[in-house]
């Protein structure tokens, strides 16, 4: 029997449609990653397609390491030369070779967001701009979205004419550029962008790669950003075999720049494209696709489609509402336990998904009080932390001396009595004729005024230049070791004797095994492993990168977090209108952002394999104020039917007489004390008799919104009033401090 003959019918004719544009229309657990790799040795054993003319492109590094080893599986000799990558990976390859091209040195350093903040705070000072109303992260937030949509700074600033506070971010984005360079650095975005001028200014680069990539496939396409989507254009327009891959209904990234109309039209980019649905789905159980299948109907901007299994039914869904969100989550916490405890299934078959990182911290209390291992996805990324950016950043600096940030990290790092004082004059020295942070540290004696630090400036210099001479001959390993020994960094650290301290060397321990492995995997490869390539891996790794399938915990982790990952039972925490769809998602009053959330949801109901629960509360802690919240409208959309027996809909319990809201409510109610020798002060009461709106009526609230009245309460010293707004739920408020507006 043929490899292709285990497809099914759909799968088989995207396998088989290899010439001109093609767009697979892939559901959640219909089997595209197999369909692109059958597809890639479809090209080569039967069309005769040379390896290297293929390109393969997803987002993660996980999905490529997967799909490399898959296409290594069944392709066999050969299958080294075709580009299996990532955008930003297959960016990096582009660019080391020909960024020169555009300005810039081969050995450009990569900066994480990190470095993005500590540049936009360098970037501000200069600018003398204030950061209390000009946000750094919105500035970094506006200069990725220009990135995104290939809008240069000077087009920036052309467009902002007439808006004050555009032109305030546009002369940030210059400035931001213009350090970046002298930095001979690159942000994400940069990887992106410099790669689209490379091929929109270099004729002949373009051409060899349109040469090089005939064929392209392009995983995860609803992901795309406009300068991706141009990105895939230019590669593609010379020989059109374009193959994309993607389900509009998991478009969950817009906050990202994510467009989804890239998916949505693009039959009409490409008149030609042939266009297959894989709605097969070899996941999850029928129940469960079901239930999917009936929230995203109510989206108007897909494409139809209906998931579809030969699975079976599976067990209904459960759905449990409770009290609080500390209810919720020990009944989740139990329900784990009790299944682990009875052999039904392990912590790793686990995964609680919730809408925002914030609601992770009652179950992970839960967890540790049950003495339950489990892992929060998206926490503290191994590479931001402290010990491991100071040794990274000497790395850095041997690499790329023109990385201002990371010469100026490590400077004084560990302590060696440079001041303050001397490292601000270097750096005026350095703003004034133009040049880098350690291009000036090497001309020191020229500094007017740095008095006695020139002598402990000059020993660094000496350090850093020792380091470079040895790195030519070094391993990366023996060169890390080297400057550890050098510059006594983990001697610093053991003196400070403490728990802190030793899980700092634990981390820098790991990180020499990460070095090892990277060069171990080179030799394997039969590559050179360089510290450029070693430094470039570093930079390119992702938060998702770091589970670990094979360890027994309970994951959690953010919807956003989940995509592209499967668990047996997966718990899908705080339904509630506020929290899932979002608060700021309903005041919008855009569709378009509720269809994301919708999307949102679907992509957290499809990650289940064989159990689903959904849970809600009735009321949670929000930013310290108790919030009571209506059931979120995407449970309303999944038909009784599929729900597990005992599951109720709304139920409007008053909160327990043991909750501080119920004690704070008797103090309300309790008149002000009358007699008393002094003057009690009094609460206004609202003139007239009432508030000035019933029951029933219509109210505009400057913060909730609108609302309906359901309750009035005359208390004491005020009105205590009971609104059910459209969007946060229903509240409860004094009328004095309220201020609610009749409509």
């Amino acid at each position: 029997m043929s490899i292709y003959e285990t497809l099914n019918e759909q799968q088989q004719e995207a396998v088989y449609h290899t010439e001109g544009p093609l767009l697979i229309l892939a559901g959640a657990g219909s089997g595209k990653t197999r369909v692109l790799t059958h597809r890639i040795a479809y090209l080569i054993e039967e069309k005769g397609v040379n390896p290297w003319n293929i390109l393969a492109i997803t987002f993660t590094n996980k999905a490529a390491g997967e799909m490399r080893e898959r296409v290594d599986d069944i392709v066999g000799f050969g299958a080294e030369s075709i580009w299996v990558s990532t955008f930003h990976s297959t960016c990096v390859r582009i660019l080391r070779r020909h960024i020169d091209k555009l300005g810039y040195d081969t050995n450009f350093t990569i900066y994480d967001s990190d470095d993005q903040k500590t540049l936009m705070k360098d970037v501000c000072r200069l600018l003398q701009i204030d950061t209390k109303i000009y946000k750094e992260r919105m500035l970094l937030s506006a200069i990725s979205s220009a990135k995104d949509e290939l809008v240069t700074p000077e087009e920036y600033r052309i467009k902002a004419e007439g808006d004050y506070n555009k032109q305030k971010t546009a002369q940030v984005y210059e400035e931001y550029e213009k350090q970046l360079r002298a930095n001979n650095a690159l942000d994400f975005d940069d990887l992106l962008v410099k790669t689209v001028q490379l091929f929109q200014t270099q004729a002949d680069i373009l051409d060899y790669y349109q040469e090089r990539f005939r064929y392209i496939m392009v995983d995860e396409y609803q992901d795309t950003n406009t300068v991706q989507f141009e990105l895939i254009r230019l590669l593609a327009s010379k020989y059109r075999n374009l193959c994309v891959v993607g389900d509009d209904d998991q478009s969950i990234y817009k906050f990202r720049g994510a467009n989804i109309k890239n998916i949505l039209n693009f039959e009409q980019v490409y008149e030609d494209a042939k266009v297959i649905k894989l709605e097969q789905n070899y996941r999850s159980t029928s129940n469960i696709l079901n239930a999917a299948n009936a929230v995203i109907r109510n989206n108007c901007g897909r494409k139809d489609k209906t998931l579809w299994t030969d699975n079976g039914d599976g067990e209904k869904i459960h759905f449990r509402q409770f009290d609080s969100a500390y209810d919720e989550a020990e009944y989740i916490v139990g329900d784990i336990r009790e299944h682990v405890d009875d052999g039904s299934c392990t912590y790793n078959d686990n995964a609680i998904l919730y809408r925002t990182n914030a609601q992770s911290r009652m179950f992970e209390e839960k967890f540790v009080t049950a003495n339950i291992p489990y892992k929060v996805v998206g926490g503290v990324n191994f590479y931001a932390r402290r010990e491991i950016k100071d040794l990274l950043s000497y790395l850095k600096t041997v690499d790329n001396g023109q990385d201002d940030l990371a010469v100026r990290r490590i400077v004084n790092v560990p302590k060696r009595g440079i001041g303050l004082t001397s490292i601000n004059r270097v750096q005026e020295y350095a703003s004034t004729h133009e040049i880098g942070f350690y291009e000036a540290l090497r001309a020191v004696d020229l500094i007017p005024n740095i008095g006695r630090g020139a002598s402990r400036l000059d020993s660094f210099v000496a350090l850093i230049e020792h380091f470079k001479a040895d790195a030519l001959d070094m391993s990366i390993l023996d060169l890390m070791q080297e400057i550890m020994d050098e510059t006594g960094y983990i001697e610093s650290l053991q003196a400070e004797d403490s728990i802190e301290a030793e899980t700092r060397i634990e981390n820098i321990d790991e990180l020499m095994s990460k070095i090892a492995a990277y060069e171990e995997a080179c030799e394997e490869a039969n590559e050179p492993a360089t510290l450029s390539g070693f430094l470039e891996e570093v930079a390119l790794v992702a938060d998702i990168d770091s589970l670990d399938e094979s360890s027994d915990y309970v994951v959690l982790m953010t919807l956003h977090s989940a995509k592209g990952l499967e668990f047996p039972k997966v718990y899908l925490a705080g339904l509630e209108d506020g929290i899932f769809p979002s608060y700021m998602t309903i005041t919008a009053d855009d569709p378009e952002e509720v269809e994301e959330e919708r999307r949102l949801c679907y992509v957290g109901i499809t990650r289940a394999k064989q159990e689903l629960t959904l849970t809600c509360a009735r009321r949670r802690m929000i930013r310290g104020e108790t919030q009571y919240n209506k059931m979120s409208r995407f449970l309303k959309e999944i038909p009784m039917d599929l729900l597990a027996t005992g599951a109720v809909f709304e139920k409007d319990d008053e909160p327990p007489k043991q909750s501080a809201y119920a004690q704070a409510r008797q103090t309300f109610r309790t008149r002000a004390f009358a007699g008393a020798a002094k003057p009690v002060r009094q609460f206004a009461v609202p003139e007239g008799n009432g508030p000035g709106y019933g029951i029933g009526d219509r109210v505009r609230h400057i913060k909730f919104g609108a609302g309906t009245v359901t309750a009035i309460t005359e208390g004491g010293r005020d009105y205590e009033v009971t609104v059910d707004f459209d969007g946060p739920g229903t509240k409860k408020m004094f009328a004095t401090f309220a201020r609610l507006e009749k409509i």
